[in-house]
């Protein structure tokens, strides 16, 4: 009888670095341009709601199927100095984003998100689906990309063989900071508050060097936003 010798499973296959954190945000761009082309085919806005559930279910699916390629998430601590600092920036950047709305600092209308039904009832399983997934999945999926992986890859040392996981947070500099906020800005339809938030989680993350700082501020922007939205009636922020 012959023992075939034992062989130690490989670990998850991931993609490259790059792709890791790259993936995840072209697929929810990918459901936005889906939802364009469905509203321009004659779908109403009503009838597009579910399809923010599916984006958000994902790009949560790549994040976890990639989780091992971030090493930037591996948890350390934030300690009281920086929690506080990172809540406060989410306030501060929400409370700009609800004034920064005149018609020259932003790009088109956007529809925004009623979980309304017909009678004029909110529908609290899409609210809180739309609260969750703004505050808990996009905060990861967006700064994993526009923070830790561009921001970094633009600085001067991150397109080296290293790689941008080489480079500190503190070491990307002035021009990709920029450069990425401005980008991040024009993700959104308040480009202006789009680039002020830009900027804010930017420098926390470079102050900090800890990736959580700029995720947890996000968070706290967009979970306050969605929860001033449902209690407003301010739809369109969404």
């Amino acid at each position: 009888m012959t023992v075939k010798p034992y062989l130690p499973t490989a670990g998850p296959a991931v993609p490259s670095p790059s792709l890791a954190r790259i993936l995840p945000f072209a697929t929810y761009l990918l459901f936005i341009l889906i939802a364009d082309v469905l509203g321009r085919l004659g779908y109403g806005a009503a009838e597009l709601r579910w399809l923010y559930a599916v984006k958000v279910g994902a790009v949560l699916a790549l994040l976890l199927a990639f989780r091992h390629a971030y090493t930037e998430l591996a948890w350390t601590g934030l300690g009281a100095r920086w929690a506080s600092l990172s809540i406060a920036t989410g306030l501060v950047v929400f409370a700009l984003w609800i004034t920064l709305g005149a018609d020259w600092m932003r790009i088109g209308a956007s529809p925004g998100f009623d979980p309304r039904d017909q009678a004029g009832a909110i529908d609290w399983g899409l609210a809180a689906a739309r609260i969750a997934g703004a505050a808990l999945v996009v905060p990861v999926m967006e700064e994993l990309f526009w923070r830790s992986f561009l921001q970094r890859w633009l600085a001067p040392s991150g397109q080296s063989g290293a790689g941008f996981l080489a480079v500190r947070p503190a070491a990307a500099g002035a021009r990709a900071l920029l450069i990425t906020s401005v980008a991040f800005g024009f993700e959104h339809d308040l480009w202006l508050a789009g680039i002020v938030a830009g900027l804010a989680y930017g420098l926390l993350y470079m102050r900090s060097g800890n990736l959580w700082t700029a995720i947890l501020a996000h968070a706290v922007t967009n979970g306050v936003l969605g929860v001033w939205i449902v209690a407003s009636g301010n739809w369109q922020y969404w």
